[in-house]
């Protein structure tokens, strides 16, 4: 293999630009020819792909984002529409390509796979709901920025004596949702993966307050049910002062933390690595701090889950 390409796909997340440069990088290093393929399979359609340097990839470590830009392509999901992306990689004598992003982005690669083009999937989303590996790339840079965003709201919570239901990212999975409600000792926090009883919930609250408790926060995951409809509930109920935020796309953005950096650097040189060992149809991970690899059907069949003890720990501790 002299030629590899590398594009993101799908929602953005911090560290990307990151794995970016560690695939240019850890190509050229092997004397590969590396393109940067713009704006995910759009742009792969299009033909939107440019030879990549040294210098291409430079100073953009720290930044979130991603330099390649990224974009949802509805075509790409037609036979049609992958023979197109096809067609393009081998008019640019690509001979095998590096995905960085999240589900809906290796149903692209496993796609590319299936007509014989060699591909492999780096996880990167801040939803950190791809089986298959321990942390996706941009998860912890957005919970950092959530539990950030919970401190300041716990202060006006504290000053003004009210409840504070907090609605973060996550429509399939509620790993922000867990991290950040058990960092911040949430008093109740609400994921798509399990069940919840809205009277349990208030009753919660309630016996805080009758121990004489002034402030409460409330962590709701997207894919659980809306901040707002949790918030007019639980006012209608107790008749407090509550007020709901909903953090959104500020979850996306910032300059990746250092667990990031490392994080992306390490799974976008290992997809190079595989590719050149002849492996294709696989996505890269991290499991028990060790990197791993697994057939990237596995990894879409496979059902993502919350950790169960984590979440009976953030029920035990916000007694």
């Amino acid at each position: 293999m002299k030629r590899i390409g590398v594009l993101t796909s799908g929602g953005d997340s911090p560290g990307m630009n990151a794995a970016i440069r560690a695939v240019v990088r850890k190509a050229i290093f092997h004397e590969l020819e590396v393109y940067g393929i713009s704006y995910g399979y759009q742009g792969l359609i299009n033909g939107d792909i440019q030879k990549m340097e040294l210098g291409s990839v430079g100073d953009i470590i720290h930044r979130g984002g991603t330099m390649l830009y990224t974009a949802r392509c509805e075509e790409f999901k037609t036979l049609e529409g992958q023979q197109k992306g096809i067609e393009q990689l081998k008019k640019f004598g690509i001979e095998g390509l590096v995905v960085i992003g999240g589900d809906g982005s290796y149903r692209g690669a496993q796609k590319l796979t299936e007509h014989g083009f060699p591909t492999i999937g780096v996880p990167g989303t801040i939803d950190n709901d791809i089986p298959g590996t321990d942390f996706t790339i941009g998860f912890d840079t957005a919970l950092n920025t959530v539990i950030d965003a919970i401190d300041k709201i716990r202060d006006t919570a504290t000053s003004h004596e009210r409840t504070y239901v907090i609605e973060v990212m996550g429509r399939h999975a509620g790993d922000l949702a867990l991290w950040s409600g058990l960092a911040d000792g949430a008093e109740t926090i609400v994921v798509p993966e399990a069940d919840y009883d809205m009277q349990e919930i208030i009753g919660r609250l309630k016996r805080g307050q009758e121990r004489g408790k002034k402030h409460s926060i409330i962590i709701v995951a997207e894919g659980a049910g809306s901040g707002f409809d949790f918030g007019n509930r639980i006012q209608e109920a107790m008749n407090i002062e509550t007020r709901v935020t909903v953090l959104g796309h500020i979850q996306r953005g910032g300059s990746p933390t250092g667990f990031d950096r490392v994080l992306a650097s390490r799974l976008g040189a290992k997809a190079v690595d595989l590719l050149l060992e002849g492996k294709a149809g696989v996505t890269v991970g991290i499991e028990k701090n060790e990197l791993v690899y697994h057939d990237i059907n596995e990894a879409l069949t496979r059902k993502h889950t919350i950790d169960l003890e984590m979440y009976k720990l953030s029920q035990q501790l916000s007694i």
